[in-house]
Protein backbone atom coordinates (compact mmCIF):
# COMPACT_ATOMS: atom_id res chain seq x y z
CA UNK A 1 0.00 0.00 0.00
CA UNK A 2 2.79 1.90 0.51
CA UNK A 3 3.81 2.30 -3.19
CA UNK A 4 -0.40 3.26 -3.78
CA UNK A 5 0.23 6.34 -1.01
CA UNK A 6 3.09 7.46 -3.03
CA UNK A 7 1.30 8.00 -6.00
CA UNK A 8 -1.73 9.58 -4.60
CA UNK A 9 -0.03 12.06 -2.18
CA UNK A 10 2.05 12.64 -5.62
CA UNK A 11 -1.25 13.22 -7.75
CA UNK A 12 -3.19 14.79 -5.14
CA UNK A 13 -0.69 17.67 -4.84
CA UNK A 14 0.54 17.94 -8.55
CA UNK A 15 -2.69 16.86 -10.40
CA UNK A 16 -5.64 16.79 -8.51
CA UNK A 17 -5.54 20.07 -6.16
CA UNK A 18 -4.72 22.70 -9.09
CA UNK A 19 -6.81 20.72 -11.23
CA UNK A 20 -9.98 21.13 -9.01
CA UNK A 21 -9.16 25.01 -8.70
CA UNK A 22 -8.74 25.07 -12.21
CA UNK A 23 -12.50 23.73 -12.32
CA UNK A 24 -13.88 25.87 -9.63
CA UNK A 25 -12.59 29.08 -11.39
CA UNK A 26 -13.81 28.06 -14.25
CA UNK A 27 -17.02 27.09 -13.49
CA UNK A 28 -18.15 30.90 -12.31
CA UNK A 29 -18.48 34.31 -14.11
CA UNK A 30 -16.37 32.76 -16.86
CA UNK A 31 -17.64 29.93 -17.60
CA UNK A 32 -21.15 31.67 -18.98
CA UNK A 33 -18.71 34.43 -20.55
CA UNK A 34 -16.71 31.74 -22.53
CA UNK A 35 -20.14 29.61 -23.76
CA UNK A 36 -21.69 32.94 -24.80
CA UNK A 37 -18.75 33.80 -27.23
CA UNK A 38 -19.49 31.89 -30.53
CA UNK A 39 -15.36 32.16 -31.35
CA UNK A 40 -14.29 29.88 -28.22
CA UNK A 41 -17.17 27.43 -29.64
CA UNK A 42 -15.54 27.94 -33.45
CA UNK A 43 -12.14 26.69 -31.30
CA UNK A 44 -13.90 23.49 -29.69
CA UNK A 45 -15.27 22.89 -32.92
CA UNK A 46 -12.12 22.95 -34.70
CA UNK A 47 -10.35 20.63 -32.27
CA UNK A 48 -13.26 18.04 -32.45
CA UNK A 49 -12.69 18.65 -36.59
CA UNK A 50 -8.70 18.36 -36.09
CA UNK A 51 -9.19 15.51 -33.82
CA UNK A 52 -11.38 13.04 -35.76
CA UNK A 53 -9.51 14.33 -38.96
CA UNK A 54 -6.44 13.37 -37.89
CA UNK A 55 -7.90 10.03 -36.37
CA UNK A 56 -9.58 8.94 -39.53
CA UNK A 57 -6.36 10.34 -41.84
CA UNK A 58 -4.23 7.71 -39.75
CA UNK A 59 -6.26 4.61 -39.32
CA UNK A 60 -6.94 4.58 -43.41
CA UNK A 61 -2.85 4.46 -44.21
CA UNK A 62 -2.14 2.77 -41.02
CA UNK A 63 -4.22 -0.19 -41.86
CA UNK A 64 -2.98 -1.69 -44.99
CA UNK A 65 0.46 -0.76 -43.58
CA UNK A 66 0.29 -2.63 -40.89
CA UNK A 67 -0.92 -5.52 -43.08
CA UNK A 68 1.99 -5.09 -45.69
CA UNK A 69 4.48 -5.09 -42.71
CA UNK A 70 2.98 -8.61 -42.23
CA UNK A 71 5.44 -9.49 -44.63
CA UNK A 72 9.30 -9.55 -44.57
CA UNK A 73 11.01 -7.55 -46.97
CA UNK A 74 13.97 -5.45 -47.36
CA UNK A 75 14.29 -2.60 -44.76
CA UNK A 76 11.17 -3.78 -42.83
CA UNK A 77 12.92 -3.05 -39.78
CA UNK A 78 14.12 0.33 -40.93
CA UNK A 79 10.74 1.48 -41.93
CA UNK A 80 9.24 0.57 -38.31
CA UNK A 81 11.79 1.79 -36.58
CA UNK A 82 11.82 5.02 -38.47
CA UNK A 83 8.08 5.12 -37.83
CA UNK A 84 8.36 5.61 -34.12
CA UNK A 85 11.25 8.40 -34.35
CA UNK A 86 8.40 10.99 -34.07
CA UNK A 87 8.29 9.51 -31.07
CA UNK A 88 11.59 11.10 -29.60
CA UNK A 89 11.13 14.38 -31.59
CA UNK A 90 9.97 17.38 -29.25
CA UNK A 91 7.54 19.72 -31.35
CA UNK A 92 9.36 22.58 -32.22
CA UNK A 93 11.61 20.11 -33.68
CA UNK A 94 8.95 18.70 -36.30
CA UNK A 95 7.17 22.15 -36.62
CA UNK A 96 11.11 23.49 -37.92
CA UNK A 97 10.97 20.76 -40.44
CA UNK A 98 7.72 21.35 -41.72
CA UNK A 99 8.97 25.01 -41.83
CA UNK A 100 11.88 24.28 -43.56
CA UNK A 101 10.41 22.17 -46.01
CA UNK A 102 6.33 24.40 -47.14
CA UNK A 103 6.97 27.09 -44.79
CA UNK A 104 7.29 31.11 -46.24
CA UNK A 105 10.76 30.20 -47.09
CA UNK A 106 10.73 26.62 -47.07
CA UNK A 107 12.55 24.24 -50.16
CA UNK A 108 9.96 23.78 -52.04
CA UNK A 109 8.56 26.76 -52.42
CA UNK A 110 5.20 25.78 -51.31
CA UNK A 111 4.05 28.09 -48.58
CA UNK A 112 1.33 25.97 -46.59
CA UNK A 113 1.57 28.14 -43.07
CA UNK A 114 -1.53 28.63 -42.05
CA UNK A 115 -3.49 25.85 -43.78
CA UNK A 116 -5.20 22.54 -42.64
CA UNK A 117 -2.85 20.67 -44.96
CA UNK A 118 0.20 21.04 -43.47
CA UNK A 119 -1.71 20.63 -39.84
CA UNK A 120 -3.44 17.05 -41.01
CA UNK A 121 0.42 15.90 -42.41
CA UNK A 122 2.05 16.86 -39.30
CA UNK A 123 -0.52 14.70 -37.78
CA UNK A 124 -0.04 11.87 -39.26
CA UNK A 125 3.41 12.49 -38.81
CA UNK A 126 3.42 11.93 -35.47
CA UNK A 127 0.83 9.23 -34.82
CA UNK A 128 1.42 7.11 -37.88
CA UNK A 129 4.20 5.22 -35.95
CA UNK A 130 1.48 5.17 -32.92
CA UNK A 131 -0.96 3.40 -35.03
CA UNK A 132 1.32 1.07 -36.34
CA UNK A 133 2.19 -0.23 -32.57
CA UNK A 134 -1.47 -1.27 -32.05
CA UNK A 135 -2.67 -2.33 -35.63
CA UNK A 136 0.53 -4.56 -36.21
CA UNK A 137 0.22 -7.54 -33.98
CA UNK A 138 -3.44 -7.67 -34.63
CA UNK A 139 -2.72 -8.17 -38.42
CA UNK A 140 0.00 -10.68 -37.43
CA UNK A 141 -2.23 -12.68 -34.87
CA UNK A 142 -4.90 -12.54 -37.73
CA UNK A 143 -3.08 -14.88 -39.78
CA UNK A 144 -4.25 -18.52 -38.34
CA UNK A 145 -7.85 -17.51 -37.58
CA UNK A 146 -7.80 -16.17 -41.25
CA UNK A 147 -6.37 -18.86 -43.01
CA UNK A 148 -8.35 -21.64 -40.36
CA UNK A 149 -12.10 -19.88 -42.18
CA UNK A 150 -10.70 -20.06 -45.46
CA UNK A 151 -9.87 -24.18 -45.33
CA UNK A 152 -12.83 -24.36 -43.82
CA UNK A 153 -14.32 -23.03 -47.22
CA UNK A 154 -15.19 -19.13 -46.53
CA UNK A 155 -13.81 -16.75 -49.79
CA UNK A 156 -11.00 -14.21 -48.43
CA UNK A 157 -13.45 -11.77 -48.18
CA UNK A 158 -15.83 -13.25 -46.20
CA UNK A 159 -13.51 -14.81 -43.92
CA UNK A 160 -12.23 -11.02 -43.44
CA UNK A 161 -15.75 -10.06 -42.39
CA UNK A 162 -16.53 -12.77 -40.16
CA UNK A 163 -13.69 -13.79 -38.28
CA UNK A 164 -10.97 -10.55 -39.22
CA UNK A 165 -13.24 -7.52 -38.76
CA UNK A 166 -14.42 -8.11 -35.31
CA UNK A 167 -10.81 -9.06 -34.03
CA UNK A 168 -9.23 -5.50 -35.58
CA UNK A 169 -12.16 -3.50 -34.48
CA UNK A 170 -11.13 -3.05 -30.80
CA UNK A 171 -7.52 -2.48 -32.18
CA UNK A 172 -9.16 0.10 -35.09
CA UNK A 173 -11.02 2.00 -32.10
CA UNK A 174 -8.26 2.10 -29.42
CA UNK A 175 -5.85 3.57 -31.95
CA UNK A 176 -8.20 5.94 -33.65
CA UNK A 177 -9.28 7.22 -29.90
CA UNK A 178 -5.40 7.60 -29.17
CA UNK A 179 -4.77 9.58 -32.30
CA UNK A 180 -8.36 11.79 -31.39
CA UNK A 181 -6.70 12.49 -27.85
CA UNK A 182 -3.46 13.67 -28.89
CA UNK A 183 -4.68 15.67 -31.95
CA UNK A 184 -8.03 17.11 -30.18
CA UNK A 185 -5.53 18.89 -27.14
CA UNK A 186 -2.51 19.24 -29.30
CA UNK A 187 -0.56 22.69 -28.81
CA UNK A 188 2.90 23.16 -30.28
CA UNK A 189 2.38 22.48 -34.00
CA UNK A 190 -1.30 24.26 -33.93
CA UNK A 191 1.06 26.93 -32.37
CA UNK A 192 3.64 27.32 -34.32
CA UNK A 193 2.10 26.03 -37.76
CA UNK A 194 -1.80 26.41 -37.87
CA UNK A 195 -1.71 30.09 -37.33
CA UNK A 196 -4.75 32.43 -35.50
CA UNK A 197 -6.99 30.63 -37.97
CA UNK A 198 -6.51 27.10 -37.01
CA UNK A 199 -5.87 27.60 -33.52
CA UNK A 200 -6.82 24.52 -31.17
CA UNK A 201 -8.65 25.21 -27.99
CA UNK A 202 -5.15 24.22 -26.25
CA UNK A 203 -3.80 27.36 -28.19
CA UNK A 204 -6.56 29.53 -27.04
CA UNK A 205 -6.05 28.71 -23.73
CA UNK A 206 -2.94 29.78 -23.78
CA UNK A 207 -3.37 32.69 -25.83
CA UNK A 208 -5.74 33.76 -23.10
CA UNK A 209 -2.87 33.55 -20.62
CA UNK A 210 -0.35 34.83 -21.92
CA UNK A 211 -1.72 37.68 -23.91
CA UNK A 212 -5.01 38.79 -21.80
CA UNK A 213 -4.50 37.11 -18.20
CA UNK A 214 -7.94 36.05 -18.49
CA UNK A 215 -8.10 33.08 -15.96
CA UNK A 216 -11.70 32.65 -15.87
CA UNK A 217 -12.14 32.35 -19.18
CA UNK A 218 -8.83 30.10 -19.87
CA UNK A 219 -10.30 27.99 -16.90
CA UNK A 220 -13.91 27.55 -18.61
CA UNK A 221 -12.24 26.36 -22.05
CA UNK A 222 -10.17 23.96 -20.09
CA UNK A 223 -12.92 22.60 -18.03
CA UNK A 224 -14.60 21.84 -21.58
CA UNK A 225 -11.63 20.29 -23.07
CA UNK A 226 -10.75 17.90 -19.68
CA UNK A 227 -14.55 16.86 -19.93
CA UNK A 228 -14.18 16.10 -23.77
CA UNK A 229 -10.77 14.32 -23.65
CA UNK A 230 -11.97 12.32 -19.88
CA UNK A 231 -15.28 11.04 -22.25
CA UNK A 232 -12.77 9.73 -25.03
CA UNK A 233 -10.17 8.13 -22.48
CA UNK A 234 -13.00 6.21 -20.67
CA UNK A 235 -14.06 4.95 -24.24
CA UNK A 236 -10.57 3.80 -24.86
CA UNK A 237 -9.90 1.93 -21.34
CA UNK A 238 -12.92 0.16 -22.46
CA UNK A 239 -11.57 -1.31 -25.40
CA UNK A 240 -8.60 -2.24 -23.67
CA UNK A 241 -7.90 -5.73 -22.94
CA UNK A 242 -9.61 -8.12 -26.08
CA UNK A 243 -8.10 -11.31 -26.51
CA UNK A 244 -6.06 -11.92 -29.51
CA UNK A 245 -4.56 -14.92 -30.82
CA UNK A 246 -0.62 -15.10 -30.94
CA UNK A 247 0.91 -13.10 -33.55
CA UNK A 248 3.26 -15.21 -36.52
CA UNK A 249 6.41 -14.63 -37.43
CA UNK A 250 6.19 -12.24 -40.82
CA UNK A 251 6.21 -14.24 -43.66
CA UNK A 252 9.18 -13.38 -46.63
CA UNK A 253 8.33 -12.06 -49.62
CA UNK A 254 9.68 -13.36 -53.55
CA UNK A 255 12.76 -11.69 -53.76
CA UNK A 256 11.38 -9.25 -57.09
CA UNK A 257 8.13 -8.41 -54.88
CA UNK A 258 10.28 -8.21 -51.85
CA UNK A 259 12.16 -4.98 -53.27
CA UNK A 260 9.21 -3.46 -55.13
CA UNK A 261 7.77 -3.46 -51.86
CA UNK A 262 10.78 -2.29 -50.28
CA UNK A 263 10.51 0.76 -53.04
CA UNK A 264 7.18 1.45 -51.98
CA UNK A 265 7.42 2.15 -48.63
CA UNK A 266 10.77 3.95 -49.21
CA UNK A 267 8.70 6.51 -51.52
CA UNK A 268 5.85 6.62 -48.67
CA UNK A 269 7.91 7.29 -45.89
CA UNK A 270 10.17 9.79 -47.98
CA UNK A 271 6.86 11.72 -48.53
CA UNK A 272 5.82 11.83 -44.99
CA UNK A 273 8.58 12.32 -42.86
CA UNK A 274 10.71 14.84 -45.72
CA UNK A 275 10.36 17.37 -43.36
CA UNK A 276 13.19 16.07 -40.96
CA UNK A 277 15.60 15.83 -44.22
CA UNK A 278 14.42 19.30 -45.11
CA UNK A 279 15.75 20.42 -41.56
CA UNK A 280 19.00 18.63 -42.36
CA UNK A 281 19.27 20.58 -45.74
CA UNK A 282 18.50 23.87 -44.02
CA UNK A 283 21.21 23.57 -41.55
CA UNK A 284 23.97 25.95 -41.77
CA UNK A 285 27.28 26.03 -39.49
CA UNK A 286 27.54 29.50 -39.37
CA UNK A 287 24.46 29.52 -37.66
CA UNK A 288 25.38 27.03 -35.24
CA UNK A 289 28.22 29.31 -34.29
CA UNK A 290 25.79 32.42 -34.06
CA UNK A 291 23.47 30.56 -31.73
CA UNK A 292 25.91 29.39 -29.37
CA UNK A 293 26.94 33.12 -28.80
CA UNK A 294 23.93 34.42 -28.98
CA UNK A 295 23.63 38.32 -27.71
CA UNK A 296 20.15 38.91 -28.78
CA UNK A 297 18.71 35.33 -27.59
CA UNK A 298 19.55 32.75 -25.37
CA UNK A 299 22.82 31.13 -26.06
CA UNK A 300 23.16 27.66 -27.33
CA UNK A 301 24.78 26.66 -23.52
CA UNK A 302 22.59 28.01 -21.50
CA UNK A 303 19.53 26.54 -23.48
CA UNK A 304 21.24 23.05 -23.60
CA UNK A 305 22.07 23.35 -19.56
CA UNK A 306 18.86 24.08 -19.03
CA UNK A 307 17.42 21.23 -21.14
CA UNK A 308 19.56 18.38 -19.55
CA UNK A 309 19.27 19.97 -15.70
CA UNK A 310 15.69 20.23 -15.75
CA UNK A 311 15.11 16.91 -17.97
CA UNK A 312 17.30 14.64 -15.74
CA UNK A 313 16.45 16.31 -12.35
CA UNK A 314 12.87 15.26 -13.22
CA UNK A 315 13.43 11.94 -14.59
CA UNK A 316 14.85 10.96 -10.74
CA UNK A 317 11.39 11.72 -9.51
CA UNK A 318 9.43 10.17 -12.74
CA UNK A 319 11.36 6.97 -12.64
CA UNK A 320 10.11 6.54 -8.82
CA UNK A 321 6.92 7.45 -9.38
CA UNK A 322 7.15 5.17 -12.59
CA UNK A 323 8.28 2.28 -10.33
CA UNK A 324 5.65 2.89 -7.52
CA UNK A 325 2.52 3.15 -9.73
CA UNK A 326 3.86 0.17 -11.62
CA UNK A 327 3.89 -1.46 -8.67
CA UNK A 328 0.89 -0.25 -6.90
CA UNK A 329 -1.37 -0.64 -10.39
CA UNK A 330 -0.29 -4.16 -10.77
CA UNK A 331 -3.23 -5.34 -9.04
CA UNK A 332 -5.49 -2.75 -8.31
CA UNK A 333 -7.49 -1.30 -11.09
CA UNK A 334 -8.40 1.84 -9.33
CA UNK A 335 -4.87 2.76 -8.63
CA UNK A 336 -4.44 1.49 -12.66
CA UNK A 337 -7.08 4.63 -13.22
CA UNK A 338 -5.93 7.40 -11.42
CA UNK A 339 -2.51 6.95 -12.35
CA UNK A 340 -3.78 7.25 -16.04
CA UNK A 341 -4.76 10.56 -15.40
CA UNK A 342 -2.41 12.69 -16.34
CA UNK A 343 -2.44 11.41 -19.75
CA UNK A 344 -5.54 12.79 -19.93
CA UNK A 345 -4.54 16.41 -18.76
CA UNK A 346 -2.47 18.46 -21.18
CA UNK A 347 0.31 20.49 -20.13
CA UNK A 348 -0.60 23.56 -20.61
CA UNK A 349 -4.02 22.37 -18.20
CA UNK A 350 -1.12 21.55 -15.82
CA UNK A 351 0.84 24.86 -16.05
CA UNK A 352 -2.37 26.99 -15.62
CA UNK A 353 -3.53 25.08 -12.47
CA UNK A 354 -0.15 25.66 -11.07
CA UNK A 355 -0.49 29.40 -11.57
CA UNK A 356 -3.54 29.21 -10.03
CA UNK A 357 -3.28 27.10 -7.11
CA UNK A 358 -0.24 27.66 -5.54
CA UNK A 359 0.27 31.81 -6.54
CA UNK A 360 3.30 31.25 -3.80
CA UNK A 361 5.36 29.15 -5.46
CA UNK A 362 4.95 31.22 -9.31
CA UNK A 363 8.71 31.33 -10.70
CA UNK A 364 9.65 28.26 -8.34
CA UNK A 365 11.72 25.59 -9.61
CA UNK A 366 9.86 23.19 -7.41
CA UNK A 367 6.65 23.82 -10.28
CA UNK A 368 8.37 23.34 -12.95
CA UNK A 369 10.23 20.18 -11.58
CA UNK A 370 6.60 18.64 -10.50
CA UNK A 371 4.90 19.52 -13.96
CA UNK A 372 7.79 17.43 -15.93
CA UNK A 373 7.65 14.61 -13.53
CA UNK A 374 3.83 14.81 -13.62
CA UNK A 375 3.69 14.62 -17.56
CA UNK A 376 6.72 11.92 -17.80
CA UNK A 377 6.19 8.66 -15.28
CA UNK A 378 2.67 7.67 -16.53
CA UNK A 379 4.98 6.78 -20.26
CA UNK A 380 7.47 5.18 -18.12
CA UNK A 381 5.09 3.20 -16.13
CA UNK A 382 3.16 1.77 -19.47
CA UNK A 383 6.16 0.17 -20.54
CA UNK A 384 7.15 -1.23 -17.35
CA UNK A 385 3.27 -2.53 -16.16
CA UNK A 386 2.73 -4.85 -19.21
CA UNK A 387 6.21 -6.61 -18.21
CA UNK A 388 5.47 -6.65 -14.17
CA UNK A 389 1.99 -8.30 -14.97
CA UNK A 390 3.77 -11.13 -17.07
CA UNK A 391 6.40 -11.94 -13.99
CA UNK A 392 5.43 -15.40 -12.60
CA UNK A 393 4.01 -14.95 -8.96
CA UNK A 394 5.48 -17.74 -8.03
CA UNK A 395 8.97 -15.91 -8.06
CA UNK A 396 7.59 -13.61 -5.46
CA UNK A 397 5.74 -16.27 -3.63
CA UNK A 398 8.93 -18.01 -3.36
CA UNK A 399 11.57 -15.23 -1.95
CA UNK A 400 8.78 -14.31 0.77
CA UNK A 401 8.72 -17.70 1.79
CA UNK A 402 12.51 -17.86 2.49
CA UNK A 403 12.15 -14.46 4.63
CA UNK A 404 12.84 -11.36 2.02
CA UNK A 405 11.00 -8.55 2.50
CA UNK A 406 8.39 -7.32 -0.44
CA UNK A 407 11.53 -4.31 -0.86
CA UNK A 408 14.01 -7.06 -0.32
CA UNK A 409 12.40 -9.58 -3.26
CA UNK A 410 11.56 -6.44 -5.58
CA UNK A 411 15.25 -5.47 -6.01
CA UNK A 412 16.50 -8.83 -5.47
CA UNK A 413 14.08 -11.34 -8.02
CA UNK A 414 12.21 -8.88 -10.13
CA UNK A 415 13.98 -5.80 -10.55
CA UNK A 416 16.45 -7.90 -12.77
CA UNK A 417 14.12 -9.60 -14.95
CA UNK A 418 12.35 -5.64 -15.64
CA UNK A 419 15.41 -4.29 -16.36
CA UNK A 420 14.97 -3.97 -20.14
CA UNK A 421 11.42 -2.91 -20.04
CA UNK A 422 12.28 -0.29 -17.17
CA UNK A 423 15.14 0.91 -19.42
CA UNK A 424 12.63 1.43 -22.49
CA UNK A 425 10.40 3.06 -19.83
CA UNK A 426 13.26 5.52 -19.13
CA UNK A 427 14.01 6.33 -22.58
CA UNK A 428 10.33 7.21 -23.22
CA UNK A 429 9.73 9.60 -20.36
CA UNK A 430 13.36 11.36 -21.06
CA UNK A 431 12.56 11.38 -24.71
CA UNK A 432 9.24 13.32 -23.40
CA UNK A 433 11.33 15.45 -20.75
CA UNK A 434 13.99 16.79 -23.25
CA UNK A 435 11.39 18.11 -25.67
CA UNK A 436 8.40 19.54 -22.98
CA UNK A 437 6.84 22.67 -24.25
CA UNK A 438 3.79 23.20 -23.10
CA UNK A 439 4.02 23.83 -19.27
CA UNK A 440 7.19 24.72 -19.45
CA UNK A 441 5.71 27.88 -22.08
CA UNK A 442 3.06 28.41 -19.11
CA UNK A 443 5.47 28.70 -16.60
CA UNK A 444 8.80 29.82 -18.06
CA UNK A 445 11.35 32.49 -16.72
CA UNK A 446 13.90 33.79 -18.75
CA UNK A 447 16.61 32.23 -16.81
CA UNK A 448 14.76 28.75 -17.43
CA UNK A 449 14.72 28.90 -21.56
CA UNK A 450 15.67 25.55 -22.33
CA UNK A 451 16.33 24.42 -26.16
CA UNK A 452 12.62 23.86 -26.91
CA UNK A 453 11.89 27.30 -25.85
CA UNK A 454 15.02 28.68 -27.72
CA UNK A 455 13.51 27.79 -30.35
CA UNK A 456 10.28 28.99 -30.38
CA UNK A 457 12.22 32.48 -29.00
CA UNK A 458 13.46 32.67 -32.23
CA UNK A 459 10.71 31.80 -34.48
CA UNK A 460 8.81 35.03 -32.99
CA UNK A 461 11.43 37.13 -34.85
CA UNK A 462 11.04 37.91 -38.13
CA UNK A 463 14.25 37.54 -40.22
CA UNK A 464 16.42 34.50 -41.88
CA UNK A 465 19.33 35.17 -39.00
CA UNK A 466 16.78 33.76 -35.89
CA UNK A 467 15.48 31.27 -38.10
CA UNK A 468 18.47 29.80 -39.46
CA UNK A 469 18.99 29.64 -35.66
CA UNK A 470 16.27 28.13 -35.03
CA UNK A 471 16.92 25.37 -37.13
CA UNK A 472 20.47 24.75 -36.14
CA UNK A 473 19.23 24.44 -32.01
CA UNK A 474 16.10 22.29 -33.28
CA UNK A 475 18.93 19.68 -35.10
CA UNK A 476 20.91 20.08 -31.87
CA UNK A 477 17.48 18.98 -30.06
CA UNK A 478 16.58 16.17 -32.23
CA UNK A 479 20.26 14.52 -32.05
CA UNK A 480 20.22 14.84 -28.10
CA UNK A 481 16.54 13.37 -27.97
CA UNK A 482 17.34 10.58 -30.73
CA UNK A 483 20.80 9.82 -28.91
CA UNK A 484 19.41 9.37 -25.37
CA UNK A 485 16.71 7.30 -26.42
CA UNK A 486 18.72 4.93 -28.19
CA UNK A 487 21.45 4.75 -25.49
CA UNK A 488 18.71 3.63 -23.17
CA UNK A 489 16.28 1.52 -25.62
CA UNK A 490 18.43 -0.09 -27.44
CA UNK A 491 16.02 -1.13 -30.10
CA UNK A 492 13.80 -2.94 -26.87
CA UNK A 493 10.50 -1.11 -28.05
CA UNK A 494 10.10 -1.73 -31.46
CA UNK A 495 7.74 -3.53 -32.60
CA UNK A 496 6.96 -6.45 -35.39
Amino acid sequence: MGAAALVLAFLAFALFYPLGRVLVLGVGEGFGRALANPYYWERYLFSLEYGLGSALLTLALALPLAFLFRWRFPGRAGFLALSTLPFVLPTPVVALGFLALVGPRGLLGLDLYGTRAVLYWAALFYNLGLALRILLPVALALERPLEAARVLGASPFRAFLRVGLPLLLPALGSAGLLVFLYAFSAFGVPLLLGGPRYATLEVEVYTLLAYRLAFPEASALMLLQVATLAGVALLYLRLQGAALPPPVPPRPLPRGRGWALALGMGVFFLGVYAPLLALALRLEPLALVSAWASEDFTPLPLALANTLRFSLGALGLALLLGVAYALAARGRLWVDLLGLLPLMVSPVAVGLGYLVAYPGLRGSLLLLLTAYALLAYPLLARALLPALRGLPPSLLQAARVLGASPLRAFLRVELPLLLPALSSGTALALAALLGEFGASLVLWRPEWTTLALAIYERLGRPGEGPFREAVALALVLALLSAGLFYLLDRGRGRFG
